[in-house]
């Protein structure tokens, strides 16, 4: 028989309460079990005491016989110091979908454009319009009396 070490959910619609529990893994989530060790409440504050009571010397005791702790029961068992938890390590989590990568490929070859564009207008020479002689000379001066 494999044990687990999990949360059952108690409490109304919206308004969970769990109690810890060890149990046979292939039972029910709410089904039968062998012994309640613990609750957990998260809809008290992370810093309440009351959000989280274990029973430390009975959580050790079944971690011996060799029952399996939850993601959620590892992390409480780590707070409260009796079982090391590694952390948890995934990549590939932070990394962007194929549309995503395609998207960011296509902006990018467009602003690759646009700066070639850019730069071959500036390095073009400028051209500047041509003045007539005559024409310079005729002009006066703004505000200047005549």
């Amino acid at each position: 028989m494999s044990l687990a070490i999990r949360l059952a959910r108690g409490g109304m619609k919206k308004k969970p309460y769990y109690r810890i529990v060890v149990t046979d893994s292939r039972n029910a989530r709410d089904g039968r079990f062998l012994e309640k060790i613990g609750t957990y409440n998260p809809l008290l504050n992370k810093e309440n005491p009351d959000r989280v009571k274990l029973d430390g010397e009975r959580a050790a005791h079944w971690i011996g016989v060799g029952a399996q702790p939850s993601d959620r029961v590892a992390r409480f068992l780590d707070a409260a110091g009796i079982r090391t938890r590694a952390a948890k390590n995934n990549p590939k989590k932070g990394e962007p979908g194929a549309k995503a990568k395609e998207r960011a490929e296509a902006a990018a070859m467009k602003q690759a454009e646009l700066d070639a564009a850019a730069a071959e207008a500036a390095a073009a020479p400028a051209e500047e319009p041509a003045v007539d002689a005559a024409t310079e000379t005729d002009a006066s001066p703004a505000g200047a009396a005549v």
